[in-house]
């Protein structure tokens, strides 16, 4: 039973209101993205941004109809393409006075291997580089919207990651679990240097 309780995760008791606080959720059309998404939505605001518009709208749609909240908006995302990465910042930046929380929570896992519109080895492209370009590109609106929060999402595969820094892109040799491993290992230090630097 204890162990069915971990894997089954827990459920959020507060009763926080988030009226006039806005909240981005990446790759929110299913599983922990779009559950966290139809919380917040009882809460407040919340842009649900995907690769995958029609699955998006779907999820919305259905986030829309459960909570009463018609301000669960949906954009363009797509991590595995720098520039619409820059596209989905620049149309925030100019709809949007400010950023509350940030939910960095969109990932591949187990990919065949592939490359992103840039280049990069999908797992690190997607899961770390495109959140990193995301966050620093938002960074300054979280910091004028403070109190803010930036939550990336890991994963305990972190424990089995390198940094292979001979070889980022797996041009040499490619194993998809490892590929992923890494990807979320390299979450968990950015996270733990963007918190030293915002701190300090």
């Amino acid at each position: 039973p204890s162990r069915r309780r971990y894997v089954a995760g827990g459920r959020c008791k507060s009763t926080a209101r988030l009226e006039g606080k806005v909240v981005i959720v990446t790759g929110a059309n299913t599983g922990i993205g779009k559950e966290t998404a139809r919380d917040l939505a009882q809460r407040g605001k919340v842009i649900i941004a995907c690769r995958d518009i029609a699955k998006a709208e779907a999820a919305a749609s259905e986030i829309r109809a459960e909570t009463g909240n018609q301000q669960v908006i949906v954009k363009k995302l797509d991590l595995a393409d720098t520039k619409s990465i820059r596209e989905f910042a620049e149309k925030f930046l100019a709809e949007e006075k400010e950023l509350h929380i940030l939910i960095n929570n969109a990932g591949v896992m187990l990919c065949p291997y592939s490359k992103t519109a840039d280049g990069f080895e999908m797992h690190l492209g997607v899961n770390h580089l495109g959140h990193f370009l995301l966050t620093f590109l938002l960074l300054e609106r979280l910091k004028h919207s403070a109190p803010a929060r930036i939550v990336n999402v890991s994963s305990l595969a972190h424990h089995g990651g390198r940094i292979r820094f001979h070889d980022l892109h797996g041009e040499r040799s490619y194993n998809r679990g490892l590929a992923y491993c890494h990807s979320k290992l390299a979450n968990v230090l950015f996270t733990r240097e963007l918190a030293r630097r915002l701190r300090g």
